[in-house]
């Protein structure tokens, strides 16, 4: 999906959050930074696998999508944190049910693997 659908006006509202949602961290980062504002050293150790380059694309990409707000502190060396804005806080509420959703089908899925194994 491209980044431009994420401000096109005239595509469905789901294509619209799925398009600032959209690559494999920012659900991940949106999950980690619902528990409070984060540096993105911790970041990364709470998403192992997520490389700083990759990280510092995802926040900046987040930040300009109104998701995320990056607050750089006056201190040597300079201490950078993330929190969730507003708008990512509603974003992740609303994610919720999917996530919900997706347990649940990891569970039947589960289950299902399990009784072909008997």
């Amino acid at each position: 999906m491209t980044r431009s659908r994420a401000t096109d006006v005239n595509v469905c509202g789901v294509t619209a959050a799925i398009a600032v949602i959209d690559g494999k961290w920012k659900t991940g980062l949106l999950w980690a930074l619902e528990s409070g504002p984060h540096r993105p050293g911790e970041l990364r150790r709470r998403l192992p696998g997520l490389s700083e380059k990759v990280l510092t694309h995802a926040l900046r990409e987040m930040e300009t999508d109104g998701l995320v707000h990056r607050e750089v502190h006056d201190v040597l060396p300079l201490k950078t944190v993330y929190s969730l804005t507003e708008f990512g806080r509603e974003l992740s509420e609303a994610l919720a049910p999917l996530a919900d959703w997706g347990h649940r089908r990891l569970d039947s899925l589960a289950a299902a693997q399990e009784q072909q194994a008997l």
